[in-house]
């Protein structure tokens, strides 16, 4: 049986995310592609108790370093208990968010050691990294728009904007380190525009 392929979307806060992931499990599916949709942190029962913790604004103030072992903790359940069972069994998986999150969040916004999170990666990805990561580039004042017109906000999304402004570098870095990999994507404009990039993307796939 053909393995899956593994498909990771990131991006800053209102970069656009959720829309996009509709777009790509239409797009997929209408190629006759099993599709799983999971997110990080989450994806599964720990994962989604983690993520409680993590997001809650009623949790309260946390350690870099606890949120930065949380997430990986969280990643290490997805990845053995949801993630490579599903590409063993040839569907495909696109995770909301994935291990390029921490270096962005943790590394940038928080401003941790880069060198401690690439140790946290060897030891539980050991190798595994996503066949294409999609990022949603939108400018952080922009973005933030977008979140404010949801309505509350969760525990990461109440920081301030130049923690933001430094999860957009990080990823931005990224992209520019791992170019074959993460696909920047410009968000800033129409759903429209955005799908349009996207689907550019997953035609090369």
């Amino acid at each position: 049986m053909k393995k899956g392929k593994f498909i990771t979307i990131d991006g800053v806060e209102g970069a656009g995310k959720s829309t996009q992931i509709s777009f790509i499990g239409d797009y997929l599916q209408a190629k006759g592609i099993n599709l799983i949709l999971t997110r990080e942190p989450g994806g599964t029962d720990l994962g989604e108790k983690i993520r409680q913790l993590l997001l809650s604004t009623n949790t309260q103030a946390m350690q870099g370093n606890s949120e930065l072992l949380l997430m990986f903790a969280a990643r290490n359940e997805h990845i053995h208990q949801k993630i490579i069972p599903a590409l063993e069994r040839g569907d495909w998986v696109l995770s909301d968010r994935f291990t390029d999150a921490s270096y962005a969040y943790q590394g940038g916004g928080r401003q941790l050691d880069i060198e401690r999170i690439e140790q946290l990666e060897q030891w539980v990805l050991q190798g595994f990294v996503p066949d294409m990561t999609l990022l949603l580039d939108v400018p952080v004042k922009q973005g933030m728009l977008r979140v404010e017109s949801r309505g509350s906000k969760d525990r990461i999304e109440l920081e301030a904007v130049d923690f933001f402004e430094r999860v957009r570098q990080a990823y931005i870095a990224r992209a520019e380190k791992y170019p074959q990999r993460i696909k920047l994507i410009d968000s800033s404009k129409t759903k429209a525009h955005t799908s349009a990039q996207i689907a550019q993307m997953l035609a090369n796939l």
